[in-house]
């Protein structure tokens, strides 16, 4: 069952950009995948890759092939590699990164221990994310209220 955050809603119907549950497959499978990449693939590959599971070591694997595989099909190239983080940031719900409490800051918002616990990982991801500097982050202060941290 795939999820989509309220702040994608914008675009989730055509899939036009990379949401973010998407997002966090890729950073699982060691993927970076573009958006030009993206928007080449069928609506139905786009699909698939939503809702194929990514979490088990098979999973990551098989994911990782198809989605290399959809690349080269469409490109004639693979996608560039992702270094894997072995214990990613969004998995950790005891310590709120200082990039995000910074982004907050910034907002005037103060994101407490407590809260960054009650949050899913894929929650947790998407703040980690709209939190970058390279990122356009302007769902930052959406995602904020979505999640209920303000």
């Amino acid at each position: 069952m795939s999820h989509f955050f309220q702040f994608e809603a914008d675009f989730v119907e055509s899939l036009r950009c990379i949401p973010m549950q998407v997002r966090m497959k890729l950073d699982t499978c060691g993927v970076k995948l573009k958006l030009n990449h993206w928007n080449q693939f069928t609506l139905q590959e786009r699909e698939a890759l939503v809702e194929m599971p990514c979490t088990t070591a098979d999973e990551i694997e098989t994911y990782r092939q198809y989605l290399q595989n959809l690349v080269i099909e469409h490109t004639g190239s693979p996608a560039s590699a992702l270094p894997i983080e072995p214990h990613p940031a969004w998995l950790d719900a005891t310590a709120v990164p200082a990039n995000i409490q910074e982004k907050a800051q910034e907002l005037t918002v103060s994101i407490t221990v407590q809260q960054w616990a009650t949050l899913s990982p894929a929650q947790r991801f998407a703040l980690i994310k709209l939190s970058r500097p390279s990122h356009e982050n302007h769902n930052f202060l959406p995602a904020l209220k979505e999640f209920e941290l303000i």
